[in-house]
Parts: C-alpha cells; structure tokens; sequence
C-alpha cells in the first residue's frame, strides 16, 4: 500500500544514468566517446589517456571503474560523482513527475521547504478520486530528493484508486534505481481504520475472481 508509509528509493551506487553523465562530463570538460551503449570517459583532466584505455565505463547505466589507470585519483572520482549528484537530483525530479503525471497526480509547491545540506528539492504530488462516494477525493503524497539523488516519499489517507496509481508510478521508478524501495508502515489514525479495512477487502476479492 501507499497509503500511510514512507518509502524510500535508494539510488544504486553501481548504476549512473548516461544522459546526467555525458551532462558532468561536459561540464567538468572530461572527454567520453560512446560506442553501442557504452560510454567511456577518456580524460578526467589529467589528458588524453592512450590506446583503447579509459578512466570511467558505463555500460547501459553500469559503472566500471578502471582502478589499474585511475591509481590515486580517486580525487577525481569524487568530483564527478559530486556534478553527478548535483546534476542528477533535477534528472530525478523529471522522472518521478513525469511517470506520477502519466497517472493522473498533478504537482503542488512545498512553501515551507528550505533547502539543506541534505535534502535538495521537495514537492507535493495530489491526485483526485475518481469514485463518487469519495469522502475525501483528494490524496497527497510529499516527495524529497535528497542529495545523491534518493527519493522519499511520505503520504497518508489515500483514496483506494489513487493509491494504486500511486503504487504503478512507484513501481515504474523502481526499475529506473536499480533498487527495490523500502516502505515502512505508519500508524493509522483510527477514523481510517474501517475505510482502509473495507477497500483491502474488497480488493483481494476481486483478485481472486481475475
């Protein structure tokens, strides 16, 4: 369920998104060439490294580091995965709207954020009951990135249909971390309790009957 947790998508230290990473790369002004889905970056700023030898490889969204060229820059390491980071909270932000708007939420301003060492952006995410007898026919969901690119969610009363929305937009950004989120419950508040119990009931059977 979505409703009443907060999960956290804990980005994959293995996997870097090519498209942030050819944007880190250009800004550091580090040179990469691509060859199928591989890209290879072959100077880090210390200059052209010779032969078929790079520094960094990602295959698909894998990284490879090359230890044996690197040696002791891991300096260099670091200041990429820093513009990486940087560059990949709005990547991320893009991507858990655009697989929520597929699904009906729309985005809502969090006025009371402040920006920290930690967490980077924050926002709402609201999406609106499509059944009549809805009580409250509006859920919320409040999203924060946080500096490498992890994203947590938090959300309480949700309506049955718009929490199976939300559930399909979370499972999507699954498959983009390379990670499978982690929810934890939170305590229901008892004027809740009936309703949640009634949908679940109703939802598991009308999967037996599929």
């Amino acid at each position: 369920m979505s409703r009443f947790e907060t999960s956290k998508f804990v980005r994959n230290p293995a996997l870097m998104n090519q498209d942030v990473l050819k944007l880190a790369c250009d800004a550091l002004e580090w040179k990469y060439e691509i060859i199928n889905d591989s890209l290879r970056v072959l100077d880090i700023g210390t200059g052209r490294i010779a032969g078929n030898e790079y520094a960094i490889m990602v295959n698909g969204n894998e990284v490879v580091y090359n230890t044996y060229y690197l040696g002791n820059a891991r300096e260099k390491v670091n200041q990429l995965q820093e513009m990486f980071f940087t560059l990949n909270v709005e990547y991320v932000k893009k991507l858990v709207l655009s697989e929520f708007k597929k699904r009906g939420f729309t985005y809502k301003t969090n006025e009371k954020f402040v920006q920290n060492n930690e967490e980077k952006v924050s926002f709402f995410l609201n999406g609106r009951s499509k059944f009549k007898g809805e009580i409250e026919p509006i859920g919320e969901i409040k999203i924060t990135i946080l500096k490498d690119g992890t994203v947590v969610s938090d959300s309480n009363y949700l309506p049955d249909d718009v929490n199976k929305q939300a559930h399909s937009a979370m499972d999507s950004i699954d498959i983009h971390f390379g990670n499978k989120r982690v929810m934890v419950k939170k305590e229901v508040p008892l004027k809740y309790r009936e309703r949640i119990l009634k949908t679940t009931k109703t939802t598991n059977i009308q999967n037996k009957k599929l």
